[in-house]
């Protein structure tokens, strides 16, 4: 499970687009926390322990107590917004969590043993990745940081489906029989690209041996008209 992390935050007394900008200007990011039948909290956050933490990876399936005020909340990042150009972030929206509370997140899917699959190892088959994520229903301390699919004994032609996995928490919001991934055969697109490859050089080995004939043929003429 995701561990939950401390997040250090200023408390903001200003909103709006003028006091945003102004925490900008001072190295911080706004946020905000809502949620849990509480008023919303405006906060500012550093820039860099948040570009840390976003591009990190697992952002929004990290829980944080994020330590503002002198009062302490638990939260998950909902939302974040960045720079279109420069990819800073700009803001972001947190969902205050309280006890016996679900969430709804997108858990990654790692798969493992791959070697340990005859269709891939032995047959060279290809692993068809359909869903790099599953969508969870679960409680925010119990966030997987992922869900693991093994790829022992795999077949050219399996397919595998969520019941086929196991889900370490929570409940998968979709349906049992939503494909995860499948194994397909060897590509044959290299064999046709060699096949078409030996066209083209036949093709143009035979245009070569025929403009050869063509020289040989105009040059003897001229030959021939010179003797005469």
């Amino acid at each position: 499970m995701s561990a939950v992390k401390t997040l250090e935050a200023v408390a903001r007394d200003r909103v709006g687009k003028g006091a945003a900008r102004a925490v900008r200007r001072q190295g911080q990011v706004p946020a905000v926390v809502y949620g849990g039948g509480q008023p919303p909290q405006s906060i500012a956050i550093d820039l860099v322990r948040a570009r840390t933490l976003i591009y990190a990876g697992g952002f929004k399936t990290t829980l944080f107590e994020i330590k503002a005020g002198g009062k302490t909340v638990r939260a998950i990042p909902r939302d974040f917004q960045l720079d279109p150009v420069s990819g800073v972030p700009l803001h972001v929206d947190f969902l205050r969590v309280v006890s016996g509370q679900t969430v709804t997140v997108e858990v990654p899917v790692h798969f493992i043993n791959e070697a340990a699959a005859p269709g891939i190892k032995k047959l060279g088959g290809t692993l068809n990745i359909v869903a790099h994520t599953l969508t969870l229903e679960v409680a925010p301390d119990q966030i997987p940081d992922a869900i693991e699919v093994d790829l022992t004994g795999r077949e050219i032609g399996d397919v595998i489906h969520v019941a086929d996995i196991k889900i370490p928490a929570g409940s998968h919001t979709g349906e049992p029989t939503d494909p995860v991934a499948n194994i397909v055969p060897p590509t044959v697109l290299g064999a046709e690209v060699e096949a078409e490859e030996a066209a083209i050089a036949e093709a143009q080995s035979a245009e070569s041996a025929e403009e050869k004939a063509e020289e040989a043929s105009e040059d003897g003429e001229k030959k021939d008209g010179e003797e005469a």
